[in-house]
C-alpha cells in the first residue's frame, strides 16, 4: 500500500515536463462514479500523461473559489500535505506544494506557475507549469523536475460544469516508470471526486 500511495502522490501532483501538448493517443483507463480517466504516452518521456473528466453540479464561480483557496485546496488534491501561495500578480499565481510519501522514500515538493485564462463563454482554463528553480530547494525534499498541465472549466447549462484535469509530470529522483504509471489513475480520479464533493456541498 505504501508504494501505491507513493506513486499516486508523485504522479498526481495537483491543483499542479514534456508538454502535455505532446501527449499522443488517449486511452480510457477508468470509468467510474461519473469520472473518466484517460492515459497517454508522451513523446520523449517514460511517464504517462493523465486526463480526468467529470461533470459537477455547480457554477464556474463556485469551483474557481475552491481552486483559488490555495491552502484550503490541499484538502481535496490527492495526497497533498501542504500548499501555499508564493505570489499573485495579474492572471499569474505561483504556488508551492508538498506531497505525502510513505517512509522511507524522500518526500516530493513542487512549484507551479498557474496562469488563468477566461473564455467568452464563461469557461476558465488554468495552465499549470512547473518552475522548479523559482524558490530554493527544501532540505529533506526532492523537487519535482517538471509539471505541465491544465484545469479546464466549461459551463454546460442547467447548473453544470464540465471539469477536465490534465497533467504530465517528471517526478525527479529515482522512480520506476512502470510502477508510477500503474497508479497514475488514482490522482485525477480522487482529486476530481473530492473537488466534486465539495463543490456540490455533499
Amino acid at each position: 500500500m505504501g508504494s501505491r500511495r507513493l506513486m499516486a502522490s508523485i504522479c498526481g501532483l495537483g491543483l499542479l515536463t514534456v508538454s502535455v501538448a505532446h501527449a499522443e493517443d488517449w486511452k480510457l483507463a477508468k470509468d467510474e462514479d461519473g469520472i473518466k480517466v484517460y492515459l497517454s504516452e508522451v513523446s520523449g518521456s517514460k511517464y504517462k500523461a493523465y486526463r480526468g473528466v467529470t461533470t459537477i453540479k455547480a457554477d464556474v464561480a463556485s469551483i474557481r473559489k475552491l481552486q483559488e483557496d490555495v491552502s484550503g485546496s490541499c484538502a481535496w488534491i490527492y495526497e497533498c500535505k501542504e500548499q501555499k501561495l508564493l505570489k499573485h500578480e495579474g492572471d499569474h499565481s505561483w504556488t508551492y506544494t508538498r506531497f505525502d510519501t510513505p517512509w522511507p522514500v524522500t518526500p516530493r515538493d513542487s512549484v507551479l506557475d498557474v496562469t488563468t485564462e477566461e473564455g467568452a463563454d464563461g469557461s476558465v482554463i488554468r495552465h499549470l507549469k512547473g518552475v522548479p528553480t523559482y524558490v530554493p530547494e527544501e532540505k529533506g525534499f526532492v523537487r519535482v523536475a517538471s509539471v505541465d498541465g491544465q484545469w479546464k472549466l466549461v459551463p454546460k447549462g442547467e447548473g453544470q460544469v464540465e471539469v477536465t484535469y490534465q497533467v504530465h509530470t517528471e517526478p525527479g529522483g529515482s522512480v520506476p516508470s512502470v510502477l508510477a504509471n500503474s497508479f497514475v489513475v488514482d490522482a485525477p480520479f480522487n482529486t476530481l471526486k473530492n473537488l466534486r464533493t465539495r463543490a456540490e456541498g455533499k
